[in-house]
């Protein structure tokens, strides 16, 4: 699971708030340059994200893992063409070159999604999201997106956990269908048991709509970041 990695590298330095421009010109230029030539332009912006975070392609990749079976599917669906009329299948190679360009540039969005949440603290998330949306939504926003931070990886280790002890009894015995049913049953159990205790200790902290926040403020790198961001704004643009 991804999650932020203390360090001192390029992407550590910058402001949030320069990483989110950055996420967004680059989502921005992906839709717009979908041709294979763009797009093999974008994957070395998309490496520079990377090596700015010290991230490993590899480790990316692997933290984006239950998204990769559906970005696989897509080229694999266009390839069939069925013939109800005919109750014929066949395969169309061709058909899959739009939908696999589809895959790979959402792939480099989240590689670049990657270089931010190993190089950026979950506080600065919500500090940098509630200066952007002013007002109750905006620290609504901030709250769903700490939480989510803090909540997700914790349930990942939870399954994790779940089918460990289910193989250490010999579960990989049983049938797939049983053995989906104690998974998803136990980690429902166990998502339910950490919201009633993240309740608790909310309550017992005195959980408010507007806390303290870390101060955030640009730097000399952030205009670096700036200016990737604008250029691949222009370029999707222009």
């Amino acid at each position: 699971m991804l999650s932020y990695r203390p360090g001192d590298s390029l992407a550590h330095r910058l402001d949030p708030r320069t990483k989110l421009l950055c996420q967004a010109a680059f989502a921005l230029a992906a839709f717009a340059h979908t041709t294979p030539r763009g797009l093999a332009a974008l994957t070395g912006v998309a490496g520079l994200f990377l090596a700015s975070g010290r991230v490993s392609p590899i480790r990316a990749v692997r933290g984006y893992l239950p998204a990769l079976p559906f970005l696989v599917a897509g080229p694999l669906v266009a390839t069939v063409g069925v013939d109800l009329r005919g109750w014929t299948v066949g395969l169309d190679s061709g058909a899959a070159a739009g939908p696999l360009l589809a895959s790979y540039r959402v792939l480099l969005i989240l590689l670049v999604s990657a270089t931010y949440l190993e190089t950026t603290p979950v506080r600065d998330s919500r500090a940098a999201i509630q200066r952007l949306v002013p007002g109750k939504p905006g620290r609504l926003l901030g709250v769903g997106v700490a939480l989510v931070f803090r909540f997700v990886p914790l349930l990942r280790a939870d399954l994790g956990r779940v089918r460990d002890a289910s193989r250490a009894r010999l579960g990989t015995e049983r049938p797939l269908r049983d053995r989906m049913q104690v998974v998803a049953a136990a980690g429902l159990r166990r998502a339910f048991g950490r919201a009633d205790r993240l309740a608790l200790a909310l309550r017992a902290r005195c959980f408010a709509w507007n806390p303290t926040l870390p101060a955030l403020r640009f730097g000399r790198s952030d205009a670096l970041g700036l200016g990737v961001a604008g250029a691949l704004a222009a370029s999707a643009l222009l």
